[in-house]
C-alpha cells in the first residue's frame, strides 16, 4: 500500500466504476419505464420492484462483501459479477415477452432482483471494498472522488442519450447495447485490479465473520464507524425528501419546459464532475469530519435559497451550489466512514453502507416528501388524471432534516494521519 495511487489503480477505479455506474444509471430510471410502458402501466408494480431490488442489493453487498473479506479476494467478484451482470441487463427486457401478463410483472422483478444482485457483489461489495484496501488516508479522499465523478458522470450519458437512442433502435436493442458497455467497461477495468498484498484470507467462516460483527464489545469499539453511518442515514433521508421531485418540481411547479428543467439540472451535475477530483484532494490535505460539517451547513443554505427563487438564472447559480456541496458531502462522508471500517471486514460494511444511504433514506425520504405534497402542494390534471405538484417547501424541510446528520457526526472521532 502506498501513498500514491499508481496510474493502473486509478485507471481501474475509474473503468469499473463507470461501467457498473451506467448499467445502474439505465436501471434505476429504465427498468421502471419499460415496466410501465411495456408490460403494466400501473404505478405499485414499479414501487414493489425498487422496494424489492433495494433490499436484494442490500442483502447481497452484505453477504458477498462478507464473502470477499473470507476469501481475501476482490478482483475475481468483479470479474465474474461484471460477466453475468452485463448478460442479466440484456435479457431484461425479454421479459415483456411472458404471458400472461402477471408473469411478465414477475419475471421483470425476478430478472431485476438477479441483475442487482450480481451488481452489489462487482460494484458495492467488491470494487468499494478494494478502494479501501488500497487506499491510505492521505489519498482515500482522491479515490473516492473518482467514483462519485463516474457516478454523475454516467448519469450525465444516460439521462442525456437513453432517451434518443431507444427512440432509434427500441427497448431490446437499448438493453443489449447497455449490457455489452455494462461488460466491456467493467470488464476492462477489472482485469487491470490486483488485490492489496495486505489483503489475506480470514480463517473463520463466513457465519462467524458476519455474527462477530454484532458483539457489544465490537460495536463500542466501532461506535464512530457507526455514528458516522448514523449520520449518513439522516442525511439520506433528507436528501430524498427532495431529490426524486427535481424535474416535477421544476416543470409543474416553476413552470419551466422539461428541457430547460434538465438543462438546469444538467449545468450543475456538470460543474460537480470538473470540480470531483479537486474536492477529493481537498478533503484528504483538510480532513473528513470539518469538511462533511461545512458541506452539510451550505448545501441546507443552498436548498432554502433555490426554494425560494423561480428565476432560472438563480436556479441555475443555486442547482450549482447545492449539487456541488452533495457530492462534497459525499466524498467527504464516505471518505471518512471508509476510514473507520474494520479493515478485516471492509467488503461487509460496504453493505450496511447501503443500509443507511439507499434503504432508510429510500423508504422514508419520499414518504415525507409526498406528506408535505399532499398537505402543502399544488393540485394539477395531465391526461384527465388529477394529481399533485410538491412545493418549494420540501427543499426547506429536506434541509432541516439534513441539518440533524450534524449530530452523530458531531461525536464521531476522525482518524489522525501518522
Amino acid at each position: 500500500m502506498v501513498e500514491k495511487l499508481t496510474r493502473k489503480a486509478t485507471l481501474s477505479i475509474y473503468l469499473v466504476a463507470l461501467g457498473g455506474n451506467i448499467a445502474f444509471a439505465v436501471e434505476n430510471q429504465f427498468y421502471n419505464v419499460f415496466l410501465y410502458n411495456e408490460i403494466a402501466p400501473v404505478p405499485l408494480y414499479v414501487s414493489l420492484m425498487v422496494m424489492i431490488t433495494a433490499f436484494v442489493a442490500t442483502f447481497t453487498a452484505i453477504v458477498m462483501g462478507a464473502i470477499s473479506d473470507v476469501k481475501g479476494n476482490r478482483r475475481s467478484f468483479m470479474v465474474y459479477g461484471f460477466v453475468l451482470w452485463a448478460l442479466t441487463t440484456a435479457i431484461f427486457p425479454f421479459a415483456a415477452l411472458v404471458r400472461p401478463v402477471v408473469m411478465a410483472i414477475f419475471t421483470a422483478i425476478l430478472f431485476d432482483c438477479i441483475m442487482s444482485y450480481f451488481g452489489a457483489t462487482a460494484y458495492d461489495a467488491a470494487l468499494k471494498a478494494y478502494v479501501i484496501d488500497i487506499t491510505t488516508l492521505e489519498n482515500r479522499g482522491k479515490a473516492t472522488s473518482i467514483v462519485e465523478i463516474m457516478t454523475l458522470l454516467s448519469t450525465l450519458i444516460i439521462y442525456g442519450a437513453s432517451g434518443f437512442i431507444v427512440l432509434a433502435v427500441g427497448y431490446y436493442a437499448f438493453f443489449i447495447l447497455i449490457g455489452i458497455l455494462t461488460g466491456v467497461i467493467g470488464l476492462s477495468g477489472s482485469f487491470l485490479v490486483k488485490d492489496s498484498e495486505n489483503l489475506r484470507p480470514l480463517d473463520v467462516s463466513v457465519w462467524e465473520h458476519l455474527k462477530s460483527t454484532f458483539n457489544i464489545n465490537f460495536l463500542k469499539s466501532n461506535k464512530d464507524c457507526f455514528l458516522v453511518l448514523l449520520g449518513i442515514g439522516i442525511w439520506a433521508i433528507g436528501f430524498n425528501v427532495f431529490f426524486p421531485f427535481i424535474l416535477i418540481y421544476l416543470e409543474h411547479w416553476v413552470g419551466l419546459e422539461l428541457l430547460l428543467a434538465s438543462l438546469v439540472v444538467f449545468i450543475a451535475l456538470m460543474v460537480s464532475i470538473l470540480s470531483g477530483v479537486f474536492i477529493g484532494k481537498f478533503i484528504d490535505k483538510f480532513g473528513r469530519k470539518k469538511i462533511a460539517i461545512g458541506s452539510v451547513v451550505l448545501l441546507s443554505i443552498s436548498l432554502v435559497l433555490y426554494s425560494f427563487t423561480t428565476d432560472i438564472f438563480l436556479l441555475t447559480i443555486t442547482g450549482i451550489l447545492w449539487v456541488l456541496f452533495m457530492s462534497t458531502y459525499h466524498i467527504s462522508s464516505q471518505t471518512w466512514v471508509n476510514d473507520l471500517y474494520p479493515k478485516e471486514k471492509a467488503g461487509q460494511f460496504t453493505g450496511y453502507f447501503l443500509v443507511f444511504n439507499v434503504l432508510i433514506g429510500m423508504l422514508i425520504g419520499p414518504w415525507i416528501g409526498n406528506l408535505i405534497a399532499e398537505q402543502w402542494g399544488r393540485s394539477i390534471i395531465i391526461d384527465g388524471i388529477p394529481g399533485l405538484v410538491p412545493p418549494p417547501l420540501i427543499y426547506s424541510i429536506a434541509a432541516i432534516i439534513m441539518l440533524f446528520s450534524i449530530i452523530p457526526i458531531l461525536l464521531a472521532k476522525e482518524l489522525k494521519k501518522s
